[in-house]
């Protein structure tokens, strides 16, 4: 069996072929003019090493960032949206909160669609879903009119209390395909028909926003494949770390937002639980950002709310939030083409802002001017100029050393080496800070976890992340250099539906709500059906509670059978326990709701036995040395090299040392030894 996966990110677009029991990788970078350009290339390379054809393939797993690139670059589609009257500025008014309420000049997101594309039309339904004031049809065309007026790409349909009666949002739609054939619409009853307006009305704009650009990236990508001969289904890498078909994800490109990172956290679990880990912090770290997730217990946190496009890294609120599930994760712009400069009170600062492929670093030798974290590492001996990107990329160090002496190193009085040790640890600091908050607001103990890094630089990071961290544990999977897209062969085919409606345990009626889960069940069996291709699909059930009148739920089990009377006691008991492990204590006798259901179909996950614990022995042979600045002074060490391929299970070395492989190197700082488990994984743990 042939499986291909690939992930395009900001910087690089890795390659993954799983073939006859053995794993082909190549990262290109990524063209961001046509994206499936890099696609294609990379995936012809790969089949010619193995002498296979596109026809040969039997399965295509695809994520992407492009969906959040377009938000954050505002590169969307020119997007409208049609709310009740009485309510065109719900995305501008927001939940009236402010992320730093000290900050007098506070930014927020600016809305992605313009005030004067945002249109209303008289209509009503009240929050049990009756129709209070019935459509206005006439106004409705009236709309449509101007929307062909101002050349609009894609409009967003979003109604007061349309999640529960869609009846008028249904409608809206039909009258625009009448009135504008091949209008995009987005209606926020599918994408997101839960309760919260404000939530919901931003979910439908964004996937109104990106849909066009999505809808005909995916359809060029699927047409190139079948002209290349293949005739493999394509599965796209949701947010939330499951699998969708095509056909769903040019419907909801928006669950595509946080696909990459998305195989990263799968690829992690999955080596977490192979080795008995249930405490894990994942690293992933490439060309544009890093991103850090706490997985527990083997599976990757979750979360409901996602924001896109932040204006304060930390900051909650500072972004546009998407109700969509999605692995919980933080993510900074502190990849390895994050540019580094001097702030205006002379400080090294590094990123967000990154240099992509297009020029990239000034190493990449294509017209970059602005040192990079990759120029700092290579001007620190950390990278070979000759094996970068499997040698596909020739660096120059001399570029990288002249662009951090011109932009940190004279400024500061700094040797261009002292400059690198400054970008050095001021984004591993920028990345250990992430990784405390994000612990830190879940109540975890992040010293406790073991650190698995995966992303072309992370292993190059990773060693000094953990001392900061104080963690003294680091698995390096292998082809950790492409890790997302190893990932995204784990991941389960799987789609989650959520709709709000309200009930109280108190007043119980499991009827209506079982007519209503078993709805969910039908629809989301069927989006998931498409990409299981024959497989055995499960279903869950969960419901959002809380206490009433309280501000945010929290997510509680349901039984699979159906919903009987004597149920309510159960759920109480069961959210009671999970309210007190949350905030050590419960509130006796005071009384429920439920606002949400949700219902997941998908296929089952099995958890990969733990691996046997080989014998130590001594390491291979280094393949030579290089100079590598480590400490607090720029004089280089002669350490030794290492070929990762020469390792073979058991065996062990002591840092300080260099692991090469194709996609990355391995940094093993002398803080740690490392060695090679059954599972083909590096495993760095600290000297006593």
């Amino acid at each position: 069996m042939a499986r291909l996966s690939v992930d395009i990110g900001g910087t690089f677009t890795d390659i993954v072929l799983d073939a006859g029991g053995e794993r082909r990788t190549r990262k290109l970078l990524t063209t961001h003019r046509a994206p499936e350009e890099a696609v294609i290339e990379g995936t012809r390379i790969v089949l010619a090493e193995a002498g296979l054809g596109f026809a040969d393939l039997d399965l295509f797993v695809h994520g992407t960032t492009l969906a959040t690139n377009a938000v954050i670059e505002r590169k969307g589609a020119r997007t409208a949206l049609i709310a009740t009257e009485g309510f065109r500025d719900v995305i501008a008014i927001a939940d009236e909160g402010r992320h730093d309420q000290y900050d007098i000049f506070v930014e927020r997101p600016a809305p992605l669609v313009p005030r004067r594309l945002r249109f209303t039309v008289p209509e009503r339904m009240d929050v049990q879903g009756r129709v209070r004031l019935p459509l206005d049809e006439a106004a409705v065309r009236a709309v449509a009119r101007r929307l062909r007026e101002a050349e609009v790409q894609a409009v967003a349909v979003a109604l007061i209390h349309g999640y529960a009666n869609d009846a008028h949002e249904r409608r809206i739609r039909d009258i625009l395909a009448e009135e504008c054939p091949g209008l995009a619409v987005t209606l926020a009853s599918e994408v997101a028909p839960e309760i919260r307006e404000y939530e919901r009305t931003s979910t439908a704009v964004a996937n109104a926003y990106v849909q066009p650009l999505m809808a005909g990236y995916l359809g060029r990508l699927r047409d190139r494949f079948r002209e290349a001969g293949s005739t493999a289904p394509i599965h796209l890498m949701t947010s939330g770390g499951s699998l969708a078909s095509l056909e769903t994800a040019r419907r909801f490109p928006i669950r595509l937002v946080e696909s990459g990172p998305a195989g990263g956290a799968i690829l992690a679990a999955g080596v977490a639980a192979a080795r008995g880990e249930d405490k894990v912090l994942s690293f992933d770290m490439g060309g544009t950002t890093a991103k850090i997730c706490l997985i527990e217990e083997g599976a990757p946190m979750k979360s409901r709310v996602f924001e896109v496009d932040r204006q304060a890294r930390f900051l909650k609120g500072s972004g546009l939030p998407l109700r969509i599930p999605v692995i919980e994760m933080i993510e900074i712009g502190a990849g390895g083409g994050s540019l580094a400069r001097l702030d205006a009170l002379g400080r090294i600062a590094v990123g967000p802002e990154s240099a992509g492929s297009e020029p990239g670093p000034a190493c990449y030798g294509r017209g970059g001017t602005i040192p990079t974290v990759t120029d700092a590492d290579l001007a620190l001996g950390r990278i070979d100029p000759s094996r970068f990107a499997g040698g596909t990329i020739a660096l120059r160090p001399e570029r990288a050393r002249a662009a951090l002496a011109e932009q940190v190193g004279e400024p500061l009085s700094l040797s261009p080496v002292g400059a690198a040790r400054g970008v050095q640890e001021i984004v591993d600091e920028n990345m250990a800070n992430a990784a405390r908050v994000h612990a830190v607001e879940r109540g975890l103990v992040v010293a406790e976890h073991t650190l698995v890094a995966f992303g072309g630089a992370a292993p190059l990071h990773a060693a000094r992340l953990a001392e900061k961290l104080g963690i003294s544990r680091i698995l390096v999977p292998a082809d950790a250099g492409v890790g997302s897209a190893v990932g995204f062969l784990e991941a389960p085919v799987a789609y989650e539906l959520v709709r709000s409606r309200h009930a109280r345990l108190d007043r119980f009626e499991p009827a209506p709500l079982d007519a209503l889960l078993t709805e969910m069940a039908e629809e989301a069996g069927g989006l998931a059906r498409n990409a299981a291709g024959g497989r055995e699909l499960h279903e869950t059930r969960r419901a959002f509670m809380r206490y009433l009148g309280q501000g945010h739920e929290i997510a509680i089990d349901l039984p699979s059978r159906p919903l009987s009377g004597t149920d309510p006691g159960e759920l109480r008991a069961a959210f009671e326990r999970e309210y007190a492990r949350l905030f050590r204590r419960a509130i006796p006798g005071a009384v429920i709701e439920i606002l949400s259901f949700a219902v997941t179909v998908g296929t089952r996950q099995e958890a990969p036995p733990v691996l046997p614990r080989p014998e130590r022995r001594p390491g291979p042979a280094p393949i030579g040395t290089r100079a590598l600045v480590l400490g607090q002074d720029d004089a280089p060490r002669d350490v030794p090299v290492y070929a990762r391929g020469d390792f073979t299970p058991g065996m062990e070395i002591a840092g300080p040392a260099i692991i090469v492989e194709a996609g990355t190197s391995t940094i093993v700082s002398p803080s740690f030894d490392a060695r090679l488990d059954s599972g083909g994984a590096l495993v760095l743990e600290r000297k006593a």
